[in-house]
């Protein structure tokens, strides 16, 4: 068992809440018997560390059933190990390291999606989580993110998304026009989330929304700059139909990719 929360081996788990440190090794932290469960069920390969205290353990069945299956053995640590290593406050009483596995752009685009998310610049971890959960629960194929964006490995994106992560393809780091570029040569139309775009109900009832798409959405605050709205193909907004000033980033991207997955299914 693992009793010192300044050991060597606790002090290189807990670096993975740094960015740096993730770039450095490769690696990421998972917390919490959600996103480890997951990670097993769908990238069993990804997992190279797993903690856990003997009470948490005890009480996850499911979790030690796919240890056993994937054959990771489990390090049992005390509570004080654990709350050193985690990111957050009240830690659940397992913890993972895994590999982090993002998707090329080439593979991403070979795979003739459908329905994908483009995000630029988006820099709330919360959002950009809560975004890629959005889009495993409608369907799409891919989440695409630029170089300006939060990294998804992040520990907060990784918990916002509730183990979505694992769910579908994540292309990190890509070049905004190149995406674009891609994104046509495959088929897609680019439609732009943004608040000087057409009406989307619009759009919607002359088949726009039908389509192949490749939604484009921009940072919380600014939103998309003037020169990544003319990469679009359309700019579309939601319709306010009560006194809110506006939607939040993550809330207006579920809906847009709700409704292209609607009208896609719609039209098959």
């Amino acid at each position: 068992m693992l009793e010192n929360p300044r050991s060597p081996r606790v002090r290189a788990v807990a670096k993975l809440t740094k960015r740096s440190a993730r770039v450095e090794t490769g690696l990421f932290l998972l917390e919490g018997p959600q996103s480890v469960r997951e990670a097993m069920n769908y990238l069993p390969g990804t997992i190279i560390e797993l903690f856990a205290t003997p009470s948490s353990w005890e009480r996850h069945a499911d979790v030690r059933a796919l240890a056993d299956e994937i054959g990771i053995e489990v390090e049992y640590v005390t509570e004080d190990v654990l709350s050193a290593m985690a990111d957050t406050v009240t830690p659940q009483g397992i913890i993972a390291v895994a590999k982090q596995t993002p998707t090329s752009l080439r593979d991403i685009f070979a795979a003739s999606p459908r329905l994908i998310a483009i995000c630029e610049e988006v820099r709330d971890p919360g959002n950009l989580g809560t975004i890629i959960r959005a889009a495993d629960a409608a369907g799409a194929d891919a989440i695409v993110l630029t170089g300006r964006t939060v990294d998804p490995y992040n520990p907060k994106v990784v918990r916002s998304t509730t183990g979505s992560l694992f769910h579908l393809p994540v292309s990190v780091g890509g070049d905004l026009i190149d995406v674009i570029n891609r994104a046509h040569a495959a088929g897609l139309q680019v439609l732009a989330a943004d608040v000087k775009g057409d009406d989307l109900l619009s759009a919607r009832a002359e088949g726009v929304l039908d389509r192949p798409t490749a939604w484009l959405f921009g940072n919380e605050a600014r939103g998309l700059e003037d020169d990544a709205l003319e990469l679009a193909d359309r700019a579309l907004k939601l319709p306010i139909f009560g006194r809110a000033e506006s939607l939040n980033l993550a809330t207006a991207a579920s809906v847009c990719l709700y409704e292209s997955a609607f009208s896609q299914r719609a039209a098959e």
